[in-house]
């Protein structure tokens, strides 16, 4: 959440000519309803549900795109390098909290609670790094797109 996953997708996406898609804009358009709408209603396991199901979609039907997921996808699909490689934006809490508005945080049923979502991140970071093909400290986008383009053009040398 807030790591900037959108932002740096879709700019790389278009350098790269290439499409971008985010977990949970599919997910909201698969549902016709919003994440906070499926977690009030139906909860977390059936979102997590849906989610899988996103994640098998993708596997199946997406290639050559640049794919954000939503923060408790690689926590409960490990398998997620089956869909391509993973790059980690890692990005420390404090700067999360000042990156996301209030617009924003209400409409992240997790981060309702900043103790429990600073809590919730500690514990996902050690997931996030141990799962990533790459992790970047992604402090500036520019930057940040250039090392995700130099890591790419390695893996097509070989």
């Amino acid at each position: 959440m807030g790591s900037g996953k959108s932002t740096i997708g879709r700019i790389l996406a278009k350098e790269l000519q290439t499409y971008f898609l985010d977990t949970d804009v599919l997910i909201e358009s698969f549902e016709n309803r919003t994440i906070s709408d499926i977690f009030k209603n139906e909860g977390e396991s059936a979102f997590r549900e849906m989610e899988k199901r996103c994640f098998n979609w993708i596997k199946s039907h997406v290639n050559s795109t640049i794919i954000s997921v939503g923060g408790g996808l690689p926590v409960f699909i490990p398998e997620i390098k089956e869909a391509g490689s993973v790059i980690y934006l890692k990005v420390n809490f404090s700067e999360i909290l000042c990156r996301m508005n209030k617009q924003e945080l209400a409409k992240r049923p997790l981060f309702q609670d900043v103790e429990k979502a600073k809590e919730l991140f500690e514990k996902r970071d050690k997931i996030y790094s141990s799962l990533a093909d790459m992790v970047i400290e992604n402090r500036d986008v520019k930057t940040t797109i250039e090392k995700i383009k130099d890591y790419y053009a390695g893996i097509k040398q070989y």
